[in-house]
């Protein structure tokens, strides 16, 4: 027998480890196998009379990851890891000067108000995240030995048994959070919180780039931090788990969206409207993890590693999108503040006007737009702000202006906000999802 070491990449959470694990014990000809999601690399006794090393790495590149005996150059390591940051960063950008981002991250994370169709909405929306997270898993329940041309049965019928125990564990999960919100006395208190959601928003995105980044191997010592989930056991021998079951573990699995919907059930106070706010949720994520498995074996188990990469460079914009969403809504974005504002400024948007020591401010709401207004510091100002039916939406229809202690929900027609700036600055002000912001310019008087 002889000792090998060969170099994997691809794998994008620990559930990778225990697949290759698992498939490279099912080969007599090797012995004393160890696989390590965090060094990115698998050691073996092998017998050379009866497999190659070139055998053992096909063995797992037609598993959809790249093998090598050969460990990967310094120099071609940073150069990936650089590409793929500079793709994170353009395409962040992109998404944000566009507001797509706004579609692809979960528009809540503590308001009990809103309504279950929303709820579905971002199911569907964030099952891009799902995909990245779970798809893995859900291929190992999906995918046959032998993919052929067609779609078959069996492989439909596995991935909505899977998708079904997603949703069984969901529904169940927000049912004992909604008894147990009402115990506690929560309510609509949460909703009202625009501090809460933004640290939520900050811990969600953080959690989500770092999981992004591990499943990309851009900073390998970074695994160490991960949360050690595992839905397969290797002591189960050949005990095969159903995919339903598998489906019931994963939605007990941390995930920042899915966490998010479960403030939501908590907030509700109520069993009944927590599992049916989680089950609307889990619906809106189906379609797309339906159809992953399904798709990506009819595309052939060769892209499967470009799929999740793909994945993982999204949660890593996601992560972005929702950190940056979380330093609107806790006021860490208006650093400017402290700083004084010269009265010949070029600051744009909507000027006050003064009448017996009151500055009067017009604008109008747009749908995906908050207006700038320049005001100046000590005196009052009567902020009216026109909305038309047409303008307001689920997004933009509260506003929080933190460094003023006020929050205001749009009606239709004239909108008055008063309040009085006491120092020169620019403060930003949000929508309660932190994804529309807009700045008062305070000059000195």
């Amino acid at each position: 027998m002889k000792q090998a070491r060969i170099y994997i990449d691809g794998m994008t959470c620990i559930n990778c480890q225990i697949r290759i694990e698992n498939e490279l014990k099912k080969e007599p000809a090797l012995t004393d196998i160890s696989v390590s999601y965090e060094a990115g690399e698998a050691s073996f006794s092998y017998n050379p009379d009866r497999i190659s090393l070139k055998q053992i790495t096909d063995m797992i590149n037609k598993m959809g990851y790249s093998a090598s005996s050969e460990k990967l150059s310094c120099k071609k390591k940073i150069l990936q890891s650089i590409a793929e940051i500079l793709l994170i960063v353009v395409l962040f950008g992109i998404l944000q000067d566009f507001g797509i981002l706004n579609y692809l991250a979960p528009a809540s994370l503590a308001d009990s108000g809103m309504s279950y169709g929303m709820l579905f909405v971002i199911g569907l929306l964030t099952s891009v995240h799902c995909i990245a997270m779970c798809g893995g898993i859900n291929l190992s329940q999906t995918l046959q030995k032998d993919i052929s041309e067609e779609i078959s049965r069996s492989m439909f019928r596995n991935s909505i048994l899977y998708n079904t125990g997603r949703v069984v564990s969901y529904t169940t999960v927000g049912a004992i959070l909604g008894a147990v919100g009402g115990l506690a006395g929560f309510g609509t208190d949460l909703q009202t919180s625009s501090l809460l959601q933004g640290i939520l928003k900050l811990a969600a995105g953080a959690v989500m780039i770092v999981m992004g980044i591990n499943m990309l191997g851009i900073f390998p010592w970074l695994r160490k931090f991960r949360i050690r989930v595992s839905l397969f056991n290797n002591k189960a021998g050949n005990k095969r788990r159903t995919p339903f079951i598998i489906g019931l573990c994963n939605g007990l699995m941390p995930c920042g969206p899915l966490q998010s919907v479960q403030i939501i059930a908590l907030a509700s106070g109520n069993p009944l409207a927590g599992a049916f706010s989680m089950f609307c949720f889990s619906i809106g994520t189906v379609p797309l993890m339906l159809g992953f498995g399904s798709a990506v074996a009819f595309l052939g188990k060769r892209f499967t590693g470009l799929v999740l990469k793909t994945g993982s460079i999204l949660i890593v914009v996601m992560g972005l999108s929702m950190m940056t969403q979380g330093t609107a809504l806790t006021g860490l974005n208006s650093l400017q503040v402290s700083r004084t504002a010269d009265a010949g400024s070029q600051e744009t948007g909507d000027t006050a006007v003064e009448k017996n020591g009151i500055q009067y401010v017009y604008s109008q709401l747009q749908s995906g737009k908050y207006p700038d207004i320049i005001v100046k510091a000590g005196e009052p100002v009567e902020w009216e702000i026109e909305a038309s039916e047409d303008n307001i939406n689920g997004c933009n229809y509260k506003i929080f202006l933190q460094d003023f202690g006020l929050e205001h929900t749009f009606t239709e027609g004239k909108n008055i906000i008063k309040f009085t700036p006491e120092q020169a600055g620019t403060y930003t002000y949000t929508c309660w999802m932190g994804m529309i912001t807009g700045k008062i310019h305070v000059e000195n008087n």
